[in-house]
Order: C-alpha cells, then sequence, then structure tokens
C-alpha cells in the first residue's frame, strides 16, 4: 500500500455485490445466490482514493484485479525518456489490472482521475473460484481479450478526427450517459491515449462545436449530431454500440 490509502474492512463496511448497483455490470449474468456469496467472501472495498491517488505502481507484486466502483481511474506508463503514456481510462463497472496475471506484477501504474473507490478481488482466490463458478473464467478471458483488442484498435491507421470522434461516442456508451459526457480526464491525457498532440485535440474539439457535432464547457461535453460523429469516427469506436451494457462491459 501506498501512502495514506486506507482499506475499508469489509467486516465494518459491507457493500454486498447483490444490492451493488453495479452488479451487472461487473458480474457475469446468470449467478445463482450461492456464487454471489462466494464472490462477496473474498471482495472488500478500497477507497476513497483521491484525486492523484495511486492504485498501484508499475513494478509492484500482482495481487489483486479491481473493479471501480465509482470515480475515474487511468493506467499508464513512463517511457526511458520520461515521458507519460496514458495505456487506459477506467470507468464504474469496468475492471482493471488483467495486464497483471501473466508477468504476475503490474506493468503500468494506475491513478484516480477523481475520487474513486474499487472493489478489489485478490486473484488467487478469485482463480480458485472461478473453478466453481460456472462462466466466471471465461468471462475473465473475455474481458482479457477485450483489452487487446482496444489496444490493437489504437495501433490502427486512423485520422485524428476519427480518433477523437470514436472515442467521445464510447465514452457516451460506456458511461451510460447519453449524450452529456462530464470529462474526468484533462485534454492532455485524452491525447496521450489517442496518440494525438494536446493542440490537436483542443483544435478538434472547437472545430466539432463550429460544425455543430458538439458543445464543449470546460469538461462538460454535450453531443449534439450523433450520426454525424459516427459518420466521422465509427471504424474507431471502440465499444460495439449495438451491444447493450449489461453483464461484463
Amino acid at each position: 500500500m501506498h501512502g495514506s490509502r486506507k482499506v475499508v474492512n469489509i467486516t465494518r463496511l459491507r457493500q454486498a455485490c447483490r444490492t451493488c448497483t453495479l452488479m451487472e455490470l461487473c458480474l457475469p449474468m446468470g449467478l445463482t445466490s450461492d456464487d454471489i456469496q462466494a464472490l462477496e467472501s473474498i471482495v472488500h472495498v478500497k477507497g476513497p482514493l483521491d484525486r492523484g491517488a495511486h492504485l498501484y505502481r508499475e513494478g509492484d507484486a500482482f495481487q489483486a484485479i479491481y473493479a471501480v466502483r465509482h470515480g475515474a481511474l487511468k493506467t499508464y506508463s513512463i517511457d526511458a525518456d520520461g515521458r507519460e503514456h496514458v495505456l487506459g481510462f477506467h470507468l464504474p463497472g469496468e475492471l482493471l489490472g488483467l495486464d497483471a496475471i501473466y508477468p504476475r506484477y503490474n506493468r503500468c501504474s494506475s491513478v484516480a482521475l477523481a475520487s474513486s473507490s474499487v472493489c478489489v478481488l485478490p486473484f488467487s482466490q478469485l482463480a480458485e473460484l472461478a473453478q466453481k463458478v460456472a462462466g466466471l473464467q471465461a468471462t475473465i478471458l473475455r474481458l482479457m481479450s477485450k483489452d487487446l483488442s482496444m489496444s490493437a484498435n489504437l495501433a490502427t491507421d486512423h485520422t485524428a478526427e476519427e480518433r477523437l470522434a470514436g472515442f467521445l461516442l464510447s465514452l457516451a456508451q460506456r458511461t451510460g450517459a447519453g449524450t452529456e459526457l462530464q470529462l474526468a480526464m484533462p485534454r492532455r491525457d485524452i491525447a496521450s491515449y489517442l496518440r494525438l498532440a494536446t493542440e490537436t485535440v483542443s483544435r478538434l474539439l472547437a472545430r466539432f462545436q463550429q460544425e455543430g457535432l458538439l458543445e464543449v464547457h470546460r469538461k462538460q461535453v454535450r453531443l449534439l449530431d450523433l450520426d454525424g460523429l459516427r459518420e466521422l469516427g465509427g471504424s474507431f469506436e471502440m465499444m460495439d454500440r449495438r451491444r447493450q451494457r449489461t453483464g461484463f462491459v
């Protein structure tokens, strides 16, 4: 653990999976009551993490995967020249730490973009449970595949307009916010994630606004023309918009 961050003892603060509003997002569908009780026995809540607080750091021994309860976190790495590269943004109902399963250490760092809390799933216990709970192991593998697919999409040859439009569409779907977005991440983080310059992101947001695609006010973004944005960024959209936000996202 780092600094003064506190792990909330599950015996003192029980946020049961069955009463959690994120259960349908974080857990595979079709679990029995006994299955959920078994999951509850190994999960505990960590937080609140203040903005700027680390959940884990690159090189830490792998111990758990995490489900975001509230807030938002980013994962990032630092290259040999000391430059930060944003690898992903993680929102309520989404998991992080999956990339550490194979090497057994965290290959990147995770930091809170806003006041956040997470559910901690100790991996050794989760792996044992996956042998007993039907569908749990397959779901973890599917989540790892999704992360790989999103990373591969970033490596494709898309224009800056396609990248930004697709990112905003995916963010709207992932947050379930409809057309009203509250960006937890600064422009420079969006730019780093999309492999663009910060100035390019700011310029494109201004241009999209002039073209009537969206409205921007600081961190608030209203999507005005979804069809227009899809025409621009549909090929880069990181989430399949045909899927409903149920089960593991």
